[in-house]
């Protein structure tokens, strides 16, 4: 056990113990380079293989490229005594699950607040490939000034990293666990979506949605079982949560989806219609190809096969536009593009792309010109191209094919300050 006032990689300082858990300790620490206070967390490794700590290693250097104002950022991450450590962002807070404790449910407009900010970090640690792997409401932070900032970003991995073989170990807190992770399945993006749901749930309600049990194993066929009660609150808030804990992670929406709904009931706004999942669209039967004619004035334009479609003008600062999203019943598709989350240096985009032909849709493509300076670093839910004059994104082979009056969605992180909102064209082959 380390003791106050010990040196951690020579550099970092332990200056009091913040919290003991089953991971590790953590202690408030100095960093006597810079001055900085910071959290440092001692992983538990004394039964795991070097290969083990190696890739607990590994784990938190991928972490620590995740930069958001709702997550808690990794720093630096150092051995001492043949132990990983995490250097991490200092925050004062209390846990959600120590909130929980002292003041039973929570209001459901605190709920959603806390929920769009943890949300809109998970899907950005998503779009970077980053699956989290235990959101609990041990995990969530809350500071005095409301800002809830999720943590433990040192257990998760990227997709594709070698994972810890240790079969004995279940890696995630059981009441939070999805369905499909608690049966034994690998973590995925969707399991994330889920267990956010339980976690809000457990705020909303004063308890997990499978209950609690001291015995791990019971609880976890409980959590296979995926037997959820409906939350006694209800409301909007309840339907959102309730769509995060469907059973089949293919019908549960994305995490960027997950933060455009709990904006809505945050914000008091009507919920976004759920998005068609690809598995039902796949069902749908091609049309024969065809061309449309768009006219303007006396010109016409007709491009065999491809439509042009809508142009998103966007809410420019001093506009007027209500709506900036215009639609001509010719069009075969049109794309709304929005800012869902910005910080400084960077913001997160969902656009939404919508079939408004008579006809399926099989395929189709958004593009804009990027702002001056600005890059968009990774891409989620369909194929990128970007220069200097031009983005354009294509579908992806799941969500490609859209039927009449159907939408689905993509969405990027991008560094540089917000822009305003671009003229956005969506064309599809009709």
């Amino acid at each position: 056990m380390p003791e106050q006032g010990e040196v951690i990689a020579e550099r970092y300082r332990l200056m009091s113990l913040v919290g003991n858990g089953s991971m590790g300790v953590v202690w408030q620490a100095r960093d006597e380079h810079t001055g900085r206070v910071v959290a440092v967390k001692l992983l538990n490794a004394d039964r795991r293989s070097p290969d083990a700590v190696a890739q607990m290693l590994r784990e938190g250097r991928v972490a620590g490229r995740l930069r958001h104002p709702h997550a808690i950022s990794v720093y630096d991450v150092v051995e001492h005594d043949g132990k990983p450590c995490l250097v991490l962002e200092y925050l004062p807070s209390r846990s959600l699950a120590a909130l929980i404790a002292e003041r039973g449910a929570l209001p459901p407009g605190v709920v959603a607040d806390i929920g769009r900010q943890i949300a809109a970090a998970l899907a950005a640690a998503h779009a970077e490939g980053i699956v989290h792997r235990d959101v609990s409401t041990f995990n969530v932070l809350v500071a005095e000034d409301d800002i809830a900032k999720i943590t433990d970003f040192g257990i998760a991995r990227a997709v594709g990293e070698g994972t810890v073989t240790d079969a004995r170990l279940i890696v995630g807190t059981p009441a939070f666990l999805a369905p499909e992770v608690a049966a034994g399945e690998a973590a995925t993006f969707a399991s994330d979506v889920f267990s956010l749901g339980a976690t809000l749930y457990a705020a909303l309600e004063g308890v997990p949605p499978f209950g609690v049990d001291e015995n791990p194993y019971a609880l976890l066929q409980r959590v296979v079982r995926a037997e959820v009660e409906p939350p006694r609150s209800g409301g909007p808030l309840g339907e959102v949560l309730l769509r995060l804990l469907r059973r089949d992670g293919a019908e549960r929406p994305t995490m960027a989806e997950a933060h455009k709904l709990l904006a809505a009931v945050a914000e008091g706004l009507p919920l976004p219609a759920a998005t068609p999942k690809s598995g039902t669209r796949l069902l749908l039967v091609r049309r024969p190809r065809r061309v449309i004619a768009m006219v303007a004035g006396a010109a016409a334009l007709i491009a065999a096969g491809v439509v042009i479609g809508t142009v998103v003008q966007g809410d420019r600062p001093g506009s007027a536009q209500a709506n900036p999203t215009t639609t001509t019943p010719a069009t075969a598709c049109d794309a709304r593009y929005e800012v869902t989350n910005s910080w400084p240096g960077g913001y997160q985009v969902e656009v939404t792309v919508r079939n408004t032909s008579p006809r399926g849709l099989s395929g189709w493509t958004v593009t804009w010109q990027p702002p001056a300076g600005h890059t968009i670093g990774n891409l989620w839910n369909g194929t990128l191209t970007q220069n200097a004059t031009a983005v354009t994104v294509t579908n992806a082979g799941h969500n490609a094919v859209l039927a009449t009056g159907g939408t689905t969605s993509f969405g990027f992180v991008a560094a540089g300050p917000e822009p305003a909102r671009p003229a956005v064209t969506c064309s599809t082959a009709a």
